[in-house]
């Protein structure tokens, strides 16, 4: 793995950038990234929600079998989602480019919220039988192919209003949105495992958080359709002399292989290590290590509180040394760290969990700090949202969202216990092998726009 520096020519590079600069509106800037942010945050509520309370609905939708099969059933179904991502991220990613990064992010963000709260509404195995997992896997598919389109749109989004020399920062927020939403899921079930009964939990107490995304979908949607589109997709349709500039899905795929396979090995260590920490980890603790279930629960909402502490922090140093060289760290750090972290979680203790918790949790910043700024910036703006929405779902449904389930099958399977660190260092070679061919993009316009600065202080 090495921090060279990378060929001059970028590899994405579709068109050429524009010599006329974009002044940006800071106050534009910051709405556009609240509003990104807050739709991250509710797509990661749900996962926080899920991943958290996984035992719970496996006993409310899989009630036959041992606890191993329930919450294989379960992460079952969490991974259903994902295997529609890709669908979801070749409707929405070219409609994106077609018609507008705004608009699709609105959809989206309806679409993410009902399928949320209708599973909420669904009645338990015991009393419709059947029907009960249908409808969840029904609910879970509508999430993943509205989310297929999420991360992408956002990205973008950040990513065309944001200035050149502060992409970093100003992406990282997105991620930080991810976290709060993830902690504030996570959280929020933590408190009802505190408060309420296994009983009380089984019978309606998970519903609550699921409910609960109904009134933030409302409020997400309401900053949505405030925002005005973003200068780069007007340019690129002002210079395209058509309201809806039309580019064939080929294109988006043959046309930009070698920037899509980048996007996939980047998306692959960032998604793998992700949601290998933020969703497998509580219910390795507690299922597989037979460790306090509430105890567990804090450490993981602790590193995520960390986790956001240093994400402003690590963004903007992004834009001081290079996504490059934070990438490449956080790929080292997994490769050589995976195995003494995961081995300090095993211990048992309070203080052991937490060490090796927190490490893997501060590389993980290495990847979310960088990513929102780096993947954008791998394709050109007239293909850029539609592009990057299929390199990432595609990359994230086989390797990110199976994550739970393929490690918790592996440790059935083999018994070892340390399959997550193996998991992680495997990860870790093929993110490395992508950064090694990655152009840096910091301080640089996105590809196929005008630079992008900030206005001139008085």
């Amino acid at each position: 793995m090495s921090i060279v520096a990378p060929p001059q020519a970028h590899v994405a590079s579709g068109a050429p950038a524009r010599t006329d600069a974009t002044v940006t509106d800071p106050a534009l800037v910051r709405r556009a990234v609240k509003a990104a942010a807050l739709g991250n945050a509710m797509e990661w509520f749900d996962f926080g929600v899920y991943s958290y309370i996984a035992v719970t609905l496996g006993k409310v939708f899989f009630p036959s079998g041992s606890p191993t099969a329930q919450l294989l059933s379960t992460f079952g179904a969490f991974a259903a989602a994902f295997l529609v991502r890709p669908l979801g991220g070749t409707v929405f990613g070219p409609l994106g480019d077609r018609v507008g990064r705004q608009k699709v992010l609105a959809l989206t963000m309806i679409m993410m919220a009902a399928g949320t709260f209708t599973i909420g509404l669904i009645p338990s195995y015991a009393t419709i039988g059947v029907g009960a997992p249908v409808l969840l896997l029904a609910a879970r598919l509508v999430q993943g192919f509205s989310t297929g389109g999420e991360y992408a749109g956002a990205s973008t989004f950040i990513a065309e209003y944001a200035p050149d020399k502060r992409r970093g920062f100003f992406g990282s927020w997105l991620e930080f949105g991810t976290l709060a939403g993830y902690i504030g899921g996570a959280g929020l079930v933590t408190l009802l495992t505190a408060l309420l009964s296994s009983d009380d939990l089984v019978s309606w107490g998970w519903r609550i958080p699921f409910l609960i995304a109904g009134p933030m979908g409302i409020i997400g949607l309401y900053l949505r359709m405030r925002l005005e589109e973003t200068p780069a997709f007007a340019a690129e349709v002002e210079k395209a002399e058509a309201a809806r500039p039309r580019v064939p899905l080929r294109e988006m795929i043959t046309g930009q292989w070698k920037a899509l396979l980048l996007c996939m090995g980047l998306v692959l260590v960032f998604n793998v290590t992700d949601y290998m920490l933020l969703s497998y980890m509580p219910s390795y603790l507690t299922s597989e290590l037979k460790y306090d279930e509430t105890h567990g629960l804090l450490v993981v909402l602790g590193v995520m509180a960390l986790m956001m502490v240093v994400q402003p922090f690590a963004g903007a140093l992004t834009d001081r040394i290079g996504r490059r060289p934070l990438i490449a760290a956080g790929c080292a750090g997994f490769l050589f760290l995976s195995v003494p972290a995961v081995l300090l979680i095993r211990q048992g203790g309070l203080l052991a969990v937490a060490l090796g918790m927190g490490a893997l949790g501060l590389l993980l910043v290495c990847f979310t700090a960088a990513m929102p700024a780096a993947l954008p910036a791998l394709f050109p703006t007239r293909v850029r949202y539609g592009s990057l929405s299929i390199g990432f779902n595609v990359s994230v449904s086989l390797f990110g969202g199976t994550t739970p389930l393929v490690v918790t099958a592996l440790i059935g399977a083999t018994g070892n216990m340390m399959m997550p660190a193996y998991y992680m260092m495997a990860a870790a070679v093929i993110g490395g092998a992508a950064v090694w061919f990655m152009a840096e993009s910091a301080g640089r316009p996105l590809p196929g726009s005008a630079p992008s600065v900030e206005p001139a202080r008085g």
